[in-house]
């Protein structure tokens, strides 16, 4: 009988042990590299495919906000809706490149930076920038920006 309680006793300490590793064990909850990469690419495939105003509704999320120059913050997708309104993106091509992208340990936010090209369709005048966008992992699986910004005035590099 006493043997009985001695291996209930081993069992019961291994499997308190093995509780205790498993709930240490690091979070694998980040997504694969490059994913952020992807998603932003896409994000300007869309704006050169079907115009800036509709891929910047599609990929802000709901609480998101962009920051521009000489203008207050735009907070959601329905002040980005009304910022939108009345005006038309089809006499400019914007996109960009990410160049990097960083995800937190969680795999829920994470940032990608790069350099944006904006081209007057009627002049052919192009102007270059930098941003920064802050992303977000959504409930669906999905990674929507929380935070979009740039800056305008990139030199040209000489080829």
């Amino acid at each position: 009988m006493k043997k009985k309680n001695g291996v209930n006793i081993m069992l019961f300490v291994f499997i308190i042990n093995l509780f205790i590793i498993l709930s240490c064990a690091k979070n694998t909850k980040n997504p694969l590299p490059g994913i952020l990469l992807k998603t932003d690419s896409d994000f300007s495939a869309m704006s050169v495919k079907e115009g800036m105003f509709k891929a910047f509704l599609f990929y802000i999320a709901e609480d998101g906000v962009i920051l521009r120059n000489n203008s207050f913050p735009d907070k959601g997708k329905e002040s980005l809706t009304l910022r939108f309104a009345g005006k038309s993106d089809t006499t400019f091509i914007l996109s960009w490149e990410p160049l990097f992208e960083n995800i937190s340990r969680s795999g829920d936010l994470g940032y990608t930076y790069g350099i944006h090209t904006n081209k007057d369709k009627l002049t052919g005048k192009i102007s270059k920038g930098t941003y920064v966008t802050v992303w977000q992992k959504q409930p669906d699986g999905t990674w929507k920006f929380v935070l979009d910004t740039g800056t305008q005035g990139l030199p040209d590099i000489p080829e």
